[in-house]
């Protein structure tokens, strides 16, 4: 993990790659509970047995699901020191160029992409790529907008 001692350091970073993480396990409960929290049932998630025949041989997590693990799995790359709010801005871009087969791990790495000035703190943009331990392609790439805010002094 790789910590800055404050907002002001993110700018030379820029252009640095953080990570990888650690793995995070996708297993079919996880996969449900997704399911039945977003009402996205379809079989390929939650059906092991048809899913076995299916086009990926298995239950695979909801592209969804791989990118809520974004905050989770970023925040395990980098800590700043003197933020007292961080928050999630939005997205600029997101691919799933493979899917995550249920029983797999995933895991991210992250290039700080921007830092700018916004009032209070600094807008960042990073590119998170998430990748399984089976390999191959990246299961997502998603261009994330984040703001920090300075601690406030007393």
């Amino acid at each position: 993990m790789r910590t800055f001692d404050s907002i002001d350091d993110l700018a030379a970073a820029v252009g640095e790659t953080l990570g990888p993480g650690p793995w995070q396990p996708i297993d079919q409960k996880r996969v449900d509970l997704f399911a039945d929290a977003t009402d996205d049932h379809q079989w390929i998630h939650v059906d092991p047995e048809r899913a076995a025949a299916g086009p990926f041989g298995g239950t695979v997590a909801h592209g969804y699901l791989t990118l809520s693990l974004l905050p989770v799995l970023a925040g395990a790359l980098y800590r700043v020191r003197g933020v007292r709010m961080g928050i999630n801005y939005g997205l600029n871009r997101v691919r799933f160029p493979a899917p995550v087969r249920v029983g797999s791990s995933v895991r991210a790495s992250a290039t700080i992409a921007d830092v700018s000035v916004v009032d209070g703190g600094v807008q960042m943009v990073n590119v998170v790529t998430v990748e399984t331990d089976a390999g191959g392609k990246p299961v997502c790439v998603a261009e994330t907008v984040s703001r920090l805010y300075r601690e406030v002094a007393r």
